[in-house]
């Protein structure tokens, strides 16, 4: 099956340390890069593999790189084939349609819900989920050092599991949001810029990873 590639948001870490942990027990401790590379390491916090420093910074090549890492990943966890054969066109889930509330009272505050209320909320939320949706297939939006985006790792968003954040996480040694998740993974696999809480990339990429949840029942905490 074709591993539609590379590594990214986060997120991935949720499953892969789980299930890496289950079967591995103590962390192993990664070599030290050798010089005039840079140590990328996937979300798990286990998987690396070193890059010349002067690795032409080109998608084919990032591609190149979580092929590496996904390939080590995927032998070390036999039966964790958690990817699509074959990356679908990015498709962004749409918001819930909310025209049957339209001629209903929001109170009296608020006043009565019209349709042109209805298209407001449906437009601009989508577009949030939309923009995310390009901050997630871009590299340069992520400033990534090497070309990475979050898509490769995890096509339409496969296997960030949004829903169950707050959780804890053992990368980070805490309880974190869904927010610290998509941080950590910019900051390592994709070795981009970390964003802050407010950054509009930030809300719109946990606008993104949710929509593309759109039905899946809450279930906070779990791993």
């Amino acid at each position: 099956m074709k591993t539609p590639a590379l590594l990214a948001l986060a997120l991935l870490a949720a499953s892969l340390h789980a299930s890496a942990q289950d079967a591995a027990g103590t962390p192993q401790q990664s070599p030290a890069p050798a010089s005039g590379t840079t140590q990328v390491k996937l979300c798990d916090n286990k998987t690396t593999v070193q890059v010349p420093k002067d690795a032409p910074k080109t998608r084919e090549e990032g591609q190149k790189i979580s092929d590496s890492l996904m390939a080590q990943w995927k032998a070390a966890n036999p039966g964790k084939d958690w990817v699509q054969a074959e990356v679908e066109a990015h498709q962004v889930v749409t918001p819930e349609d909310n025209s049957k509330l339209v001629g209903t009272g929001q109170s009296s505050t608020y006043g009565t819900v019209t349709q042109q209320d209805v298209q407001v909320w449906n437009n601009e939320t989508y577009k949030m989920a939309v923009y995310g949706s390009t901050v997630f297939h871009s590299s340069d939006e992520l400033g990534s050092d090497i070309a990475v985006s979050c898509d490769m790792c995890h096509p339409r968003a496969a296997n960030t599991h949004p829903e169950t954040y707050p959780k804890f996480q053992p990368q980070l040694g805490r309880v974190a949001l869904l927010r610290d998740m998509i941080n950590w993974c910019i900051e390592h696999p994709v070795r981009g810029k970390v964003l802050a809480p407010d950054d509009p990339k930030m809300r719109a990429l946990e606008a993104y990873i949710l929509a593309q949840r759109k039905g899946v029942p809450l279930d906070y905490g779990k791993r």
